[in-house]
């Protein structure tokens, strides 16, 4: 009998697991609650990613796609978040075999085992799954219904949970009473949301990739509309660790986009506040209060806007029935936790892992995406794509081609190994050394090179 796989999330990974599930022969079901595919990449589609296309496609999808006439992208050029909905998403939801397999407007509200709770034990694994999910078109309660599945992929994602400003990982006090003047994640501040920030004062709370593509943007704004003004907002005390590995990094893109942040920081074009662990935030005479300390002593900043690019959580909310384990730091599984805790190991070099490393208690349940990596920042596309295949291996009874790697992650060219920031290449914890290049080590070092002089011995001599 053919299994059935209900894979949660019909973004570019749980597309890639569905065409990877089809072609081993097995029948996919994608729910995604949003209205199209690809819903939560639409949110930010006016971002740049920073891999080119060649690390963009997975296989099996590109597979589908050749199949319906597609012309692929020129592997070297680097898609934004439209261009990848458009040339890539769209197509491989719209007209491949995909498209009788994908339920969009359907957000899963709770999964089990049919006949068992969590707390049931003996023949638990015979159990086909059940998942609740609802038409998001209907009222709360309404328009719900059920599928059963014998194998789950939870490739849901968490763009719908960002972190909130607390330093504490909690909402700061008065944070959701002030968001009306607070946007989370990357708005689009060049283009649908310019006139929100344009000649305001506006602050950004984070340090990484996010809040750097945010910071820039605000930076050009800056550029262009007199008045505008950009504090950086940093809850710890160095803002070196934001600038990246420079040349050293693999993918060029994120190399760059570090080194030119640098410099707008470096030139005064930014005013960083470091050191600052947000605690109160509240509106005083239309304008944003953001406080850092105790309500009366400690440092604050005033602002007309506050972007909070601190990072994304998971939701487990619909996951109660079942038996998972996750790392109580991380949320993550707890194989894959020693690879990604970014106490220990903060750039997006990866060991691949696949089945092995995301599989549950819970027989035949899989996390995989963005949410595999639950609180780690470091999350690439194509490390969704490896571990996808790996799945689908597996569910296939395919276990050798589960445990094979078939990826090679670009090194971002700088890394905290083991609470020691350096080099990857010479802390040697991200994989081959990296290429020798430019490392935007500290600010005072980009001054420097700004200057046509030495550098103060972090990077490269100028």
């Amino acid at each position: 009998m053919m299994k059935k796989v209900a894979i949660i999330g019909a973004g570019p990974v749980g597309l890639a697991a569905a065409a990877h599930v089809m072609e081993r022969g097995m029948e996919p079901i994608v729910l995604e609650a949003g209205p199209t595919a690809g819903h939560a990449v639409r949110q930010w589609k006016h971002v740049q990613l920073f891999s080119p296309w060649e690390y963009n496609v997975d296989k099996a999808a590109a597979r589908l796609l050749f199949a319906t006439g597609w012309n692929s992208p020129d592997p070297h050029v680097y898609p934004t978040g439209a261009d990848l909905i458009e040339r890539y998403v769209n197509p491989l939801a719209t007209k491949t075999r995909l498209k009788d397999h994908i339920l969009t407007t359907s957000e899963v509200t709770g999964i089990s085992r049919q006949g068992f709770d969590r707390l049931k034990t003996k023949g638990r694994e015979q159990a086909q799954f059940e998942i609740l999910y609802r038409n998001t078109h209907f009222p709360e309660g309404l328009g719900e219904k059920v599928v059963r599945a014998d194998v789950v992929i939870d490739a849901s994602g968490t763009w719908s949970t960002p972190n909130p400003a607390g330093a504490n990982g909690l909402c700061a006090i008065g944070e959701k009473e002030s968001a009306s003047k607070i946007a989370y994640a990357m708005p689009d501040v060049l283009g649908a949301d310019r006139a929100r920030y344009a000649g305001k004062t506006v602050a950004v709370l984070g340090a990484g990739h996010s809040a750097i593509g945010t910071l820039t943007d605000l930076a050009e704004l800056k550029t262009q509309v007199p008045g505008t003004e950009v504090i950086w907002l940093l809850r710890g005390d160095n803002p070196a660790k934001a600038f990246g590995g420079g040349a050293s990094d693999k993918l060029a893109a994120r190399g760059e986009l570090g080194y030119s942040f640098a410099a707008l920081v470096a030139a005064g074009r930014i005013k960083v506040e470091p050191a600052f662990g947000t605690t109160h935030v509240t509106i005083e005479d239309e304008r944003l209060r953001i406080a850092a300390g105790s309500a009366c002593c400690g440092r604050h900043v005033i602002a007309d806007e506050l972007i909070v690019a601190t990072g994304f959580r998971p939701n487990f909310d619909f996951l109660r029935e079942l038996r998972i384990q996750l790392d109580p730091a991380i949320e993550c599984p707890i194989a894959l936790a020693p690879l990604i805790d970014p106490n220990e190991h903060s750039c997006g070099t990866v060991r691949p892992h696949g089945a092995r490393e995301l599989a549950q208690d819970e027989p035949g349940f899989y996390f995989a995406g963005m949410k595999s990596y639950g609180r780690a920042p470091t999350f690439l596309m194509m490390t969704g794509y490896e571990q996808v295949r790996s799945i689908a291996a597996d569910i296939a009874g395919d276990k050798e081609a589960a445990e094979r790697v078939e990826l090679e992650l670009p090194e971002t060219g700088v890394c905290t190994c083991g609470g020691v920031e350096g080099d990857s290449a010479s802390a040697g914890c991200c994989g081959d050394p990296a290429p020798v290049g430019e490392n935007p080590c500290c600010v005072e070092d980009v001054m420097a090179k700004e200057r046509g002089k030495a550098g103060c011995g972090c990077g490269d001599k100028a």
